[in-house]
């Protein structure tokens, strides 16, 4: 089974710099003063890449021929602590002269298969997509 680890060392106020197995640190803040991502943003950062990922990957696969890809995430949280996310809407906007229907399959794939962090988030949250392709024919 591959572990993962992951620290927290406090700096000041409500802020800390976090660092995991990889060895890259970055500053998370959890007060006010909002000086770096909040914990809570960097579970929508999470999910967005992982997803991201996955459909790049999958498109690579289906040679499809994407241009690029673009995932956001809007996420509402529930209103009594521990506050976790109850719905979030992922959107997907990717260009270049994709099949609609390979962009779907991707997306669900990555959603329903592949994406550790969507599948631990689908425990707690209504997660809905939306695909925007401009380019599509």
């Amino acid at each position: 089974m591959a572990k993962t680890t992951a620290s927290a060392q406090w700096t000041d106020h409500e802020r800390f710099t976090a660092v995991a197995s990889s060895g890259h640190a970055m500053v998370v803040d959890s007060g006010d003063t909002k000086t770096a991502n909040g914990p809570m943003e960097l579970v929508l950062i999470a999910l967005c890449s992982c997803t991201a990922t996955d459909v790049v990957t999958i498109l690579r696969k289906k040679r499809e021929p994407f241009t690029s890809i673009h995932v956001e995430a809007e996420g509402s949280r529930a209103d009594d602590p521990p506050r976790i996310y109850t719905h979030i809407k992922l959107k997907y906007r990717i260009g270049g002269k994709v099949s609609r229907k390979a962009v779907e399959d991707a997306v669900r794939l990555s959603k329903e298969k592949y994406c550790s962090v969507s599948q631990m988030l689908q425990n707690s949250a209504k997660i809905e997509v939306a695909i925007d392709l401009p380019d599509a024919g």
